[in-house]
């Protein structure tokens, strides 16, 4: 089993900062997978993987498929156990420890950067709202058909990566993780009517908020408003979605807008003024500035380049 240990961030900082994983760091330990740049790494063997020696963070979103033997982990403190046909999903921000790997455990796995996941569910929003339900229940099971077809995607896809020859590679693989994004997603939202009964009060508002802002976030960025329709204090409304997810009802605002800026901005041509109009910033300043803060060039700049 391989263990990821990376920089010792605990003791550069006074053991405040957990370490971290991603696409990057995955590619130090592993040199061998299957990856494109930063934004994705394949594993055919999940006992490749670069397991955190101890508690870190996922900067990245964790995908695998469990089809011999058995695993346990914890997420956010939370034990979890899995064994064939096990799909294990982790998003960014969560923290992940503890992993155990039976002798004859095996898997598939992959490590995606969370924007490379952003632009491929990009203009599919329930797909991302679907992705997030996995935040509380990051182990669902699927029967031998779905896992014999998520196995063949998963090959596939490996080897599009392969051919690094291809001019078109990185738009091939997305468009074919999309497909297996949508199938996945068509699981997650089975087992999520299924489990409806059972999901606890902050699960529920949580799920309202993203639903809430998936239909408004181009015209309120506001979380007072946002707490207003659901009801509830917008203390409580940040209280609960950070438990949740550990992020701020602002910031997964922003996470939408500025997704759909990028959108915009890359696909359309739309002036900066429209894009304005049509996100409901006051002047295409206020875009500017926004735009610069939570991407770190000027709209301009990032279209050109």
């Amino acid at each position: 089993m391989s263990i990821f240990v990376g920089p010792n961030n605990e003791d550069m900082n006074r053991n405040i900062r957990l370490r971290e994983v991603n696409v990057a760091q995955a590619k130090l330990v592993y040199p061998d997978g299957d990856y494109i740049d930063n934004d994705i790494i394949l594993f055919e063997d999940i006992t490749k993987v670069p397991l955190p020696a101890s508690a870190s963070r996922m900067k990245s979103l964790f995908l695998a498929l469990c089809t011999g033997g058995s695993a346990q982990y914890t997420v956010d403190t939370k034990e979890h156990k899995v064994s064939a046909g096990d799909v294990i999903i982790i998003s960014e921000e969560q923290v992940v420890a503890d992993y155990h790997l039976s002798p004859d455990c095996e898997g598939i796995a992959l490590i995606m950067s969370y924007d490379f996941f952003q632009n491929i569910v990009s203009g599919i929003h329930e797909l991302a709202a679907l992705f997030l339900f996995a935040r509380t229940h990051p182990v669902f099971h699927l029967n031998n058909a779905q896992t014999k077809a998520l196995e063949n995607d998963v090959q596939r896809i490996k080897r599009k990566i392969e051919d690094a020859g291809h001019r078109f590679r990185r738009e091939l693989v997305m468009t074919m993780l999309k497909a297996l994004i949508i199938d996945m997603s068509n699981v997650i939202y089975r087992f999520q009517q299924i489990g409806d009964d059972s999901k606890t009060r902050a699960e529920v508002i949580f799920h309202k908020f993203i639903q809430s802002v998936e239909k408004n976030y181009r015209t309120e960025r506001r979380v007072g408003w946002y707490a207003q329709q659901l009801c509830i204090t917008s203390k409580y409304l940040s209280e609960t979605v950070r438990s949740v997810s550990r992020r701020t009802p602002s910031e997964w605002i922003d996470s939408y807008v500025t997704r759909e800026l990028l959108v915009m901005l890359r696909n359309t041509t739309m002036s900066i003024k429209q894009i304005a109009e049509e996100l409901n910033f006051a002047n295409q300043s206020f875009l500017g500035k926004y735009f610069k803060e939570h991407v770190g060039v000027s709209p301009s700049r990032f279209r050109k380049g």
